[in-house]
């Protein structure tokens, strides 16, 4: 019986590859009853022939999943999900950055029970300075924006029960980081430190322009913030205009506004683009709460269940 499955996304890695099965080789020698389960997500590399020839001589059992094109690493980890078998589950990146041991640790974890979620905090990087300052810029806009429970270097690696990796799997949404449904799911959740190694081969395929746009998805996906600014500014302009208006009114009383029209023209234009601020904000309130509803997430989620009969435990449920 398998107990433990380990997935791996593979997108431009052909150059990394034999390296990875002689980390996954040593690794698999420590971890016993574990599945390897390689997802392709649409590579445009030979990674997915070169797997194809390896796989079958190594000696540790592995799935192999091709996608028709490149989805997304959080798509081809929900998809290496529902291949896996295990009871418990790891995601682990093929670039070798983060230790292959954190798998090690993060079952060892859960098998212990002490949590259902494990995930490695980055606490240092062996990366170039200019790599460092935008990746702590980029996360400490996350935190701040989207959710503060995230570590500050970001989730990169992760391990979780058969009862949240169900969950996640269930979650059928296009444009979502899996890293923050980790949060967003709730359950018990520990953290392991660990320090980025340097890349070995290849380069980066988690581009600005990648990064840019998982911001701008999890943020429409996770927060609703940018329609509260939207609101907040408006109200802020109607009430700098009442305030701009009274004053100027008192100069026109005053015979301190020579121009003619000047009052009415500063009042009409502060007041009507400050009123389309608002409404703006308070239509998006509405439209945020409709997006809300059609995202097919699950209104509760069950941790666990106990049945007691006068004082006697009588069952439990998942």
């Amino acid at each position: 019986m398998l107990l433990r499955s380990l997935i791996i996304p593979i997108y431009k890695n052909e150059a990394n590859i034999p390296f990875l099965l002689e980390a996954l080789r040593e690794l698999t020698r420590d971890i016993e009853s574990m599945e390897v389960v390689f997802v392709v997500d649409g590579s445009p590399d030979d990674s997915w022939a070169l797997l194809r020839a390896l796989l079958p001589e190594e000696p540790y059992p592995s799935r192999l999943v091709l996608l028709s094109r490149n989805f997304g690493s959080s798509s081809a980890i929900r998809t290496g999900i529902e291949f896996a078998r295990g009871e418990h589950i790891a995601v682990m990146a093929a670039d070798l950055q983060e230790p292959p041991q954190l798998v090690k640790t993060f079952f060892e974890t859960l098998e212990s029970d002490e949590a259902d979620i494990v995930a490695g905090q980055r606490v240092g990087r062996k990366d170039p300075l200019m790599s460092k300052m935008f990746s702590n810029l980029y996360w400490t806009l996350y935190r701040y924006f989207i959710n503060q429970e995230i570590p500050p270097g970001g989730v990169d690696v992760f391990a979780c029960n058969k009862k949240v990796a169900d969950v996640l799997a269930g979650i059928k949404e296009h444009h979502s980081y899996i890293a923050i449904l980790l949060f967003w799911v709730g359950f018990r959740r520990k953290f392991v430190p660990y320090e980025r190694q340097e890349r070995r081969q290849g380069k980066s395929a988690w581009t600005f322009r990648k990064k840019t746009h998982l911001f701008l998805d999890t943020v429409f996906s996770f927060s609703d913030f940018p329609i509260l600014l939207l609101t907040s500014v408006g109200s802020l302009g109607i009430l700098l205009s009442a305030v701009w208006g009274a004053a100027i009114f008192i100069m026109r009383l005053l015979n301190k506004v020579p121009v003619q029209g000047y009052t009415t023209l500063l009042l009409v234009m502060l007041l009507g683009f400050s009123s389309l601020l608002f409404t703006q904000g308070i239509i998006g309130c509405y439209l945020w709460r409709c997006f809300e509803n059609t995202k097919a997430r699950p209104l509760a989620i069950v941790a666990g269940a106990e049945d007691w009969n006068g004082g006697e435990k009588t069952g439990e449920g998942e």
